[in-house]
């Protein structure tokens, strides 16, 4: 068999990211097996927008953030192509409820890393965003860079970047099986044998079908998300320039974009419970859902409703915490794995960039200890998953 120098398997976000930055790196013989077409939106990887922030539950996260940013911007810079649009950031809650831990912990994390952040009162927001309604007893952090990232544009413009430099993309290829050499990694698709010397696996929801393979000994958790379009009459009072992203703490954490992409204000809740399998995922969509995003909307945000115009459903892949798989697979020297919990997109890029150096040098100058395949959550079977993001001090079993 002909060997490769790298086979990236998987053409959402982090695939693309990895195949791009392979090719920035000096390699000259890397191939991509996309299952479905290239563009599909089976996946996580479409649609048009995604938020990108620094405030996270976690200074973990935070820490790659600026990277983050930065990869996009080289990207950007090469290409042409926009793909972030800063909007700001605000995180909303109501006083003495969770949520409040939640946003002290965004605080956190952003101190941590020396990023800025305004505290706003209910006065505050209602000044600043009047589309709001809300009580004296909601509270804000407002973060200047946060915004959008144009997820399906970002996808398009790894994959253009990467096919200059040389990369192959091969689609409707479905990998079946991998097995580990000394020197080489065997990858089974269909028929096919095909042979590298490194492979870097990005196959988010599907993970399932390659997991006996790769011996990993924890159970990958499913679950259908869906956001919602509302074709607001008011646009005007919610274009990017207007109107921020926003992300509410409430017993249900719902977040929304303003409007880009379609005439609409985009619409959704993180972790609905819709729990699901491989082979019992659905695209459908839900209009109970849409119902109850309405609701929020009608409450806290009545301008923004109008006519739903689109909804759209996709699979968050989440190991037991809901973070990060950012390593090399134990046991499988040459194969680097990707898993991006459903919260992803935004550190795609970079991402992509890690797992390129993982294979190309070994290691990486981020810090991805956080993200090991030998940490607690998926070494210890004691282990209670937790998939909301709340952060350490008001982590959750029940999720």
């Amino acid at each position: 068999m002909r060997t490769h120098s790298h086979i990236v398997i998987g053409a959402g976000a982090l695939g693309t990211a990895a195949a791009y930055w392979l090719a920035r790196s000096g390699c000259d013989d890397v191939l991509v097996l996309e299952q479905f077409e290239l563009g599909n939106e089976r996946g996580a990887s479409e649609d048009h927008s995604r938020i990108i922030r620094h405030s996270y539950h976690s200074a973990d996260y935070t820490a790659l953030t600026p990277a983050a940013y930065a990869a996009w911007g080289e990207l950007e810079d090469e290409t042409g192509v926009q793909l972030v649009i800063r909007t700001g950031g605000l995180d909303l809650a109501v006083v003495d409820t969770p949520g409040i831990q939640e946003i002290d912990n965004y605080r956190d994390s952003l101190c941590a890393a020396g990023l800025p952040w305004d505290d706003l009162d209910a006065v505050d927001i209602r000044s600043r965003y009047p589309q709001w309604r809300i009580d004296d007893d909601v509270v804000g952090m407002y973060q200047e860079d946060t915004g959008i990232l144009d997820i399906r544009r970002a996808c398009a413009a790894q994959i253009a970047r990467a096919r200059e430099m040389g990369v192959q993309f091969r689609p409707h290829t479905a990998v079946t099986g991998l097995r580990s050499a000394d020197d080489h990694v065997t990858v089974s698709a269909g028929d096919q044998e095909l042979a590298a010397e490194h492979v870097i696996v990005c196959v988010a929801s599907w993970l399932p079908r390659l997991a006996a393979c790769l011996d990993l000994g924890w159970e990958i958790a499913l679950t259908e998300e869906q956001v919602t379009y509302f074709a607001t009459p008011h646009v005007r009072a919610f274009t990017p320039e207007r109107f921020p992203v926003w992300i509410w703490h409430g017993d249900d954490l719902f977040y929304g974009l303003p409007v880009y992409g379609e005439v609409a204000v985009k619409v959704a809740r993180d972790m609905r419970g819709a729990w699901t399998t491989l082979d019992e995922r659905s695209y459908a969509t839900d209009p109970a859902e849409e119902q109850y995003l309405q609701r929020f909307l009608e409450q806290r945000l009545p301008d923004a409703v109008g006519p739903v115009l689109r909804s759209k459903a996709c699979v968050y892949d989440m190991p037991p915490d809901r973070g990060f798989v950012i390593d090399l697979v134990p046991g499988h020297p040459r194969v680097a794995l990707g898993i991006g919990a459903g919260h992803a997109a935004k550190f795609a890029s970079l991402i992509g960039r890690i797992l390129a150096e993982l294979t190309v040098t070994g290691s990486t100058r981020h810090p991805i200890a956080p993200f090991a395949l030998d940490r607690p959550a998926l070494t210890d079977p004691s282990f209670v998953p937790t998939f909301r993001l709340h952060g350490a001090a008001a982590a959750s079993p029940s999720g």
